[in-house]
C-alpha cells in the first residue's frame, strides 16, 4: 500500500489523512506479559485457548466435549476433561464450528473413540487441572492427568509444533481423529503415510461452513514404531479407505525423550501443507518457535504503549488488543495459493488472502481499529473481500474459510471497504470496489427487494425487518460517501435516500423503532422489551436496543425525537428501566445495564450518542461504567460473545478515550479514558499521544482538553489528528464540566445530509 499524506479528504467537520499505521515499525516492548488468553474463556465470551501468531491460519489448542452454546470455540474454562487438541478454532462467535484435525496423545491400550465428559475412561479423553495448564499467546501447555503426559503446543502462521513428554515406562500413542470436530460433521476423511516420518490427508466437513475442506501434513522428528488406520473402530488392512470417520493411530517407542511433530494445514492440498512446513518451520527447535511467536506478538501489540497504575487494566487492555489481532485469519498457503468460495484453486493473487469475516460485528469498531493498528493488512483484507465478490457474486456477509454462511443481517463489507477508501488506502481499484459494493446493495435478498420497491421493509413480509433496514441504512450511508467522492452523483443521491429508511420505523407516539406493516400500520401489540430470537422485527434485540441504531446520522435521530432534551431523556431511561427480558429472548442479549446490552454489538455506539446532544459528560459516565463492570482480567472478563475482536475493539478504543460512532467517517467521539497515557505508534515515525491528567476511578469527567499545546474544545478527534501524530491532553475531574463539548455536533455539515431535517420527510420510495 502506498500513501500520500498530502492528499486530504474533507468530511464532516474533519479532514481524513492517508494512513500508514503503526503495526510494522512499532518499537517492540515486552507487553505480552500482560496478555492473558484465559480472559473470555468462561461465561459467554466464547474465546479460544490456543497457541497462535497474529492473524495466523492455525491455532493448535485444547478441545473439551461440546456441552452447548458456550463451547462455540471448542473450550470452556469450566472444563475438567479434554478430548484432544485441534488446529482450527473460532474466537468468540455465537455459532460453533471448526476443531479440525483433532489429535490426542495417550498411553496404555489403543482406543479409537473419545469417550465422554461423564466417562472419560471409556475413551482416549483425559482429565486435567488448570493448576497444570498454562496459556500464553505463542505457547500452550497442559498435563493430561490420566496418562501423565505433558503436552506443549506452539505455532507459526500455518504450522503447529507439538511436543509430548510421555512417562519413561509407558508406550505412547497419538491418535489423529478426523471424525471429530467441534460442532460440525465430517463428510470425507483420509490419511496416508508418505514416508517413514511423514503423513498427510484431509478432513472435509459440513456445519456452519457447509463445505469446509482442510488438508494437512504431519511430520515426526523420529518415525513412529507403527501406524494403523481405523474406519471408526474397525482396523483397516490398507490405508486407502476414505470415509467420514477415519482415524490414524501412531505407536511410539517408549523412552524419556519428548516426541516432536509438526502439523501444517492448507486449504488446497497435502503438497501445499508440506510446503508450508518447509517454508515456515524447517527446524525442530520448539522454544525457538515459541520465542519467535512471542517476539511477533510483542511487535504487533507494541503499536500502542500505555501507562496505568493498575496491572489489571494493563492485562485487560493488552488482552483486548490481542483479541483484535486473531481474526480475520490467513486463508492461503506460503506459496500464495488458496481455495475460493467457488472451490476453485487460485494461484498466488499477489496479496495475502484472508477469511473469517464476522462483519455484522467487526465493521463497527474492530475493522476501523485495524486501519490504525494493522494498516499493512487493510488493503489485502479488502482485496480478499473483492475476490470473494468475484467468486460468489456479492461481497462477503459472514465468511468462514471458503464458505459464505449468510449469517446475520446487512452487507457489512461495505463500511469496511468505504472506510479504507476514505482513509486513503489505495492498494485496490476503487471503481471495482464500488461495483462490488453497489451490486451487493442491490442484490434482492433478505428484504432488499422491498426496500427498493417501497422504501422500507414490511414486518409482515420479512422477519427481522427493523434490524435489517436499520443495518442496511448504515451501509447505504457509507455507499453515498464513496459515491460522492468518486463523482457518482446519481448513485450518491439514490443511496442517501435509501439511508433515510431508518426514519420509516420511528413511531413518534411511543418514540421507539418498531415494525411497520405493508399497509403502513404499526405492528400490534407492541412491547419494547419483547424479543423472540430471529422471529420478530429485531435481530438479537428489542425496541429499546434498536431504537438507537443510527450511528451514521445521530443528528437525524435526535430530530425525530424533537429536541436534544427529549432525546437524552429517552436515552437516560434506557439505562434505568428493568433489565428483565421477555420469554424467548436471544441469549446473545447480555451485559445488561437497564435495557442497554453491551454483550451484543448493535448497542456498542449508544453510550457515545450523548455527545451529539451536547452532553459529553454523560458519555463519559456511561463509558467508564461499562469498562468497569463489563470487562475485567478474569476468565469471565467478557460479558458476551467476543465475536472475532469486536467486543475487545470497543474496549481498546474506549480505554484510549474515543470511539468511531460512524464506521466510515473517520470521526472518533471522546469518552472517558481508562489509561493515564497511551502512545499510538504510526508507521513513518509519528506518535499520537493521549494523556489523561489526574485520571483515576473517581476522576472520570473531562474538564478541559488541549491538542499540541493549544486549547481544544471539541467533543471528538479526527483520523487525521491520529495519523499526523501529536499530543492530546485531557484534564480529568470527579465532577462534570457541563460546558465541555456542550455545543451539539454540527448538524448542518453532516457527511450524509446537507440538511438533517430530511430525516423526518416521511415515506421515501427508492427509485
Amino acid at each position: 500500500m502506498t500513501h500520500n499524506k498530502a492528499t486530504t479528504i474533507i468530511l464532516v467537520f474533519l479532514g481524513i489523512a492517508m494512513i500508514s499505521g503503526c503495526g510494522v515499525h512499532a518499537k517492540s516492548q515486552d507487553v505480552v506479559q500482560y496478555v492473558d488468553p484465559y480472559i473470555g474463556t468462561s461465561g459467554h465470551g466464547h474465546t479460544f485457548l490456543a497457541a497462535t501468531v497474529p492473524f495466523g491460519a492455525i491455532q493448535p489448542g485444547p478441545n473439551g466435549f461440546n456441552k452447548g452454546w458456550d463451547w462455540c470455540s471448542g473450550y470452556h474454562y469450566s472444563d475438567s476433561v479434554l478430548v484432544g487438541f485441534s488446529h482450527t478454532h473460532l474466537s468468540g462467535t455465537g455459532i460453533g464450528d471448526l476443531g479440525d484435525i483433532m489429535m490426542m496423545p495417550f498411553t496404555g491400550e489403543i482406543k479409537t473413540q473419545p469417550g465422554s465428559d461423564a466417562d472419560p475412561d471409556s475413551g482416549y479423553a483425559s482429565r486435567f487441572s488448570h493448576d497444570n495448564e498454562t496459556a500464553r499467546p505463542s505457547h500452550y501447555s497442559v498435563k493430561l492427568d490420566d496418562y501423565d503426559v505433558k503436552v506443549d503446543l506452539t505455532a507459526t502462521e500455518r504450522v503447529a509444533m507439538h511436543k509430548y513428554t510421555f512417562p519413561a515406562d509407558k508406550t505412547g500413542h497419538v491418535i489423529v481423529d478426523l471424525q471429530q470436530g467441534n460442532t460440525d460433521h465430517a463428510t470425507k476423511t483420509y490419511i496416508r503415510q508418505i514416508d517413514d516420518t511423514t503423513f498427510g490427508g484431509y478432513r472435509f466437513s459440513t456445519g456452519w461452513a457447509k463445505d469446509q475442506r482442510v488438508y494437512f501434513a504431519m511430520k515426526f522428528q523420529n518415525g513412529p514404531r507403527s501406524f494403523t488406520v481405523y474406519d471408526g473402530a474397525r482396523k483397516l488392512k490398507t490405508n486407502t479407505t476414505k470415509s467420514n470417520k477415519i482415524k490414524g493411530v501412531f505407536t511410539l517407542d517408549a523412552d524419556s525423550e519428548p516426541v516432536l511433530l509438526k502439523v501444517a494445514i492448507s486449504p488446497v492440498s497435502v503438497k501445499n501443507a508440506l510446503g508450508n512446513i518447509r517454508t515456515e518451520m524447517p527446524h525442530w527447535d520448539f522454544m525457538r518457535v515459541v520465542e519467535q511467536g512471542r517476539e511477533e506478538w510483542n511487535r504487533q501489540l507494541s503499536c500502542i504503549n500505555i501507562e496505568s497504575g493498575s496491572d489489571s487494566v494493563k492485562r485487560t487492555f493488552y488482552t483486548a488488543l490481542y483479541h483484535t489481532m486473531i481474526a480475520p485469519v490467513l486463508f492461503n498457503d506460503s506459496n500464495g495459493q488458496y481455495r475460493g468460495t467457488d472451490k476453485k484453486v487460485y494461484a498466488d493473487p499477489g496479496f495475502e488472502n484472508y477469511s473469517i469475516f464476522s462483519l455484522w460485528d467487526t465493521y463497527r469498531a474492530q475493522q476501523p481499529l485495524l486501519t490504525i493498528t494493522e494498516p499493512q493488512r487493510v488493503d489485502d483484507m479488502v482485496k480478499s473481500m473483492l475476490a470473494i465478490y468475484d467468486q460468489q457474486g456479492v461481497l462477503p456477509v459472514w465468511h468462514l474459510l471458503g464458505n459464505e454462511t449468510w449469517t446475520m443481517v446487512g452487507y457489512h463489507a461495505v463500511p469496511v471497504i468505504v472506510d479504507a477508501y476514505m482513509k486513503g488506502f489505495d492498494g485496490f481499484d476503487p471503481e471495482r470496489a464500488f461495483e462490488a459494493i453497489k451490486t451487493s446493495a442491490m442484490h434482492e435478498r433478505e428484504g432488499v427487494e422491498f426496500l427498493k420497491e417501497m422504501g422500507y421493509i414490511p414486518g409482515d413480509k420479512e422477519n427481522e425487518a427493523v434490524a435489517k433496514a436499520l443495518e442496511y441504512a448504515i451501509d447505504d450511508a457509507c455507499i453515498a460517501l464513496m459515491a460522492e467522492k468518486l463523482g457518482k452523483t446519481e448513485d450518491a443521491q439514490y443511496f442517501r435516500k435509501r439511508a433515510l429508511a431508518y426514519a420509516e420505523y420511528f413511531d413518534p407516539t411511543t418514540k421507539f423503532m418498531r415494525g411497520k406493516m405493508a399497509d403502513g400500520s404499526w405492528r400490534k401489540p407492541f412491547d419494547p422489551v419483547a424479543s423472540t430470537h430471529r422471529k420478530d422485527d429485531y435481530c438479537e434485540g428489542n425496541a429499546w436496543q434498536y431504537t438507537w441504531l443510527v450511528p451514521q446520522h445521530p443528528e437525524g435521530l435526535i430530530d425525530l425525537f424533537g429536541s436534544d432534551q427529549a432525546f437524552t431523556e429517552k436515552l437516560d431511561r434506557l439505562w434505568a428501566v428493568s433489565s428483565e427480558l421477555s420469554e424467548g429472548a436471544s441469549s446473545d442479549i447480555s451485559g445488561l445495564i437497564g435495557q442497554y446490552a453491551h454483550g451484543n454489538e448493535p448497542g456498542h455506539h449508544i453510550s457515545y450518542l450523548y455527545a451529539f446532544a451536547g452532553q459529553q459528560y454523560k458519555t463519559a459516565e456511561k463509558v467508564r461504567r461499562i469498562m468497569d463492570t463489563m470487562y475485567h482480567d478474569g476468565p469471565d472478563g467478557l460479558c458476551g460473545n467476543e465475536d472475532c475482536g469486536q467486543m475487545s475493539a470497543w474496549y481498546v478504543f474506549s480505554a484510549l478515550g474515543f470511539y468511531p460512532v460512524h464506521p466510515a467517517a473517520g470521526v472518533y467521539v471522546l469518552g472517558s479514558p481508562a489509561l493515564d497515557e497511551a502512545r499510538i505508534q504510526i508507521d513513518g515515525g509519528e506518535t499520537f499521544t493521549i494523556r489523561a491528567e489526574n485520571n483515576s476511578p473517581e476522576n472520570i469527567y473531562i474538564q478541559s482538553a488541549s491538542y499540541n499545546g493549544k486549547p481544544y474544545t471539541k467533543g471528538y478527534i479526527t483520523h487525521e489528528m491520529i495519523v499526523n501524530g501529536g499530543t492530546l491532553v485531557l484534564q480529568m475531574g470527579d465532577t462534570p464540566n457541563l460546558a465541555f463539548a456542550s455545543k451539539p455536533q454540527n448538524r448542518s455539515s453532516s457527511p450524509l445530509f446537507n440538511n438533517s431535517k430530511q430525516a423526518t420527510a416521511g415515506h421515501i420510495t427508492a427509485k
